[in-house]
């Protein structure tokens, strides 16, 4: 076969071949041309997604613009309340200086002398004074908050008899090592690691401890209820003796862990308590110093439900109540053991706290002040005093 023919069969077969596979080309073109079409609306909702999207975003981005503008109206407005509110708290305690609402106060009361291992007996008479201390609260001048220390719970105070400025901590109320330090600055500066330390050879309970002439005076329970003398200088125990007071509660209604409260005033110290014969009411004792005796014992009208605690100056117990608003507490019962204080002369006293409820409040007769431990925070408020109008 010569080449030419050869030619002319091949592109017989190949005409033949092109012939067959049209259909199949026409088919791959329309699949290409939706494919095709299929990409441009993709490619049309892919746009508009991403218009709809910078859209949105743009929207957030002014909302949250608005927000932090209105975030900013919210906390400026917040600021001018508490303003308001702090002013209209003055004006208040001003009005009610001006008309006060009579705390509960009584003069004469019944006097239970009570001592060891003798029986209760009960008479009206007013507590001897042993000094010519006359003076009450007129006011707090000034408030002053140092740091925050510890637990929520707990007591700060110094010696007003002492000549050193040393400040003793007790935080907690339930523990056996006392935090002490040289002076004001070094508490308020220093960590508790820098402090020096007292080991007790008892653990203490509730706060109504108090350091008074070189001794600290504080509260142990076992079976009963003792009161531990303990000797800051040679850290010995110099006495104990079991609290003559059968079936005590809990003094303070706020303050569920203390069940007696140790004071020190111009008189020397007095201890703040409560039964269950008299469970709605707190009592008060005098205590000797030397021998830890009870002296004489009182029944106060002063009521244990929202009280927080109490202090004595000059003979005279102030129970200090929660008062409906949170940020401050208020004197709302005195009882003048001495009776010499006149019932024109009883005091309307605020204490602006800011936190909690006051776990201890230990007046210093030597600094006329007040410490006082509110939620962890040590606060001082000094006080104004004036002379009590007597009967």
């Amino acid at each position: 076969m010569g080449p030419h023919l050869l030619f002319m069969v091949a592109l017989v077969a190949f005409v033949s071949m092109g012939r067959g596979q049209q259909p199949f080309l026409e088919y791959m073109e329309r699949r290409i041309a939706i494919l095709e079409d299929r990409i441009s609306q993709w490619h049309d909702q892919s746009s508009r997604y991403s218009s709809d999207l910078r859209e949105f975003k743009n929207k957030v981005l002014t909302l949250l613009e608005n927000l932090e503008k209105e975030k900013d109206a919210w906390r400026s407005e917040m600021e001018n309340t508490n303003i308001r509110v702090e002013r209209l708290e003055r004006e208040v305690d001003y009005l009610e200086t001006q008309n006060p609402a009579p705390p509960c106060v009584e003069v004469d009361e019944k006097l239970t002398e009570l001592q060891l291992n003798k029986a209760q007996k009960k008479k009206k008479e007013k507590y001897e004074k042993l000094t010519d201390c006359s003076d009450t609260i007129s006011q707090v001048t000034a408030m002053k908050i140092l740091k925050r220390f510890g637990s929520t719970s707990g007591l700060w105070t110094k010696d007003p008899l002492a000549t050193s400025e040393k400040i003793y901590i007790f935080d907690g109320s339930s523990n056996d090592t006392v935090y002490v330090y040289p002076r004001m600055k070094e508490f308020t500066l220093s960590s508790p690691r820098k402090a020096a330390r007292i080991k007790l050879p008892y653990s203490w309970i509730g706060t109504g401890h108090v350091v008074y002439g070189g001794h600290l005076y504080y509260i142990r329970r076992q079976n009963e209820f003792q009161v531990i003398k303990f000797d800051l200088g040679n850290k010995t125990v110099v006495d104990s003796a079991v609290f003559p007071v059968e079936q005590q509660v809990p003094v303070y209604g706020l303050s569920a862990f203390n069940y007696i409260d140790i004071a020190a005033d111009e008189e020397g110290l007095w201890a703040v308590y409560a039964t269950a014969d008299n469970e709605k009411n707190i009592c008060l004792a005098k205590i000797d110093p030397l021998t830890l005796g009870m002296e004489q014992m009182w029944d106060t009208p002063c009521p244990i439900e929202n009280a927080e605690s109490a202090f004595v100056i000059c003979g005279a117990l102030y129970v200090v109540y929660n008062a409906k608003l949170p940020s401050r507490s208020r004197v709302q019962c005195v009882f003048d053991a001495s009776g010499t204080m006149s019932g024109d002369d009883l005091p309307l006293v605020y204490f602006p706290k800011r936190y909690g409820a006051h776990s201890s409040m230990k007046y210093n007769p030597k600094e006329k002040q007040i410490y006082a431990w509110d939620d962890g925070y040590q606060i001082i408020y000094k006080l104004g005093l004036k002379a009590k109008v007597e009967l």
